[in-house]
């Protein structure tokens, strides 16, 4: 049986779609944007800046669920400009420095608020 997982700590969902799901021993997040979930406004002035805060916010999500950052064995990076790679890599290793999930980084034309930058994750449970 799946639930559904919500936290204040993650900005809410700005559509028909929740923050994330559990089902058995796995979770999956959706999208996590760089927006602050205290002010709800994205801060696109900066790409390590909303890197950070998507991390964060995935975080946020996975830890809803009862997993950690270590429990995470997918996740996926949109990023609007592949020169961007090495700055949101930079960041993204500061929270995957030992426990490194399989990954895909695809450049998309668009993203939901003109993000530079969204992540989703597939955890399993210890």
């Amino acid at each position: 049986m799946s639930e559904i997982i919500s936290t204040d700590r993650a900005p809410g969902a700005i559509g028909p779609y929740s923050q994330g799901m559990k089902s058995g021993k796995m979770v999956f997040t959706s999208g996590q944007l760089g927006i602050n979930p205290e002010t709800g406004e994205l801060d696109k002035s900066d790409i390590k800046v909303e890197t950070k805060q998507s991390l964060e916010n995935l975080k946020a999500v996975i830890e809803a669920g009862g997993a950690s950052l270590e429990d995470i064995v997918k996740t996926t990076v949109f990023i609007k400009n592949m020169d961007d790679f090495a700055i949101i890599n930079e960041v993204y290793s500061e929270y995957f420095s030992d426990n490194k999930p399989a990954r895909s980084c695809v450049e998309v034309a668009r993203l939901p608020k003109d993000a530079n930058v969204e992540i989703e994750a597939i955890a399993i449970l210890k």
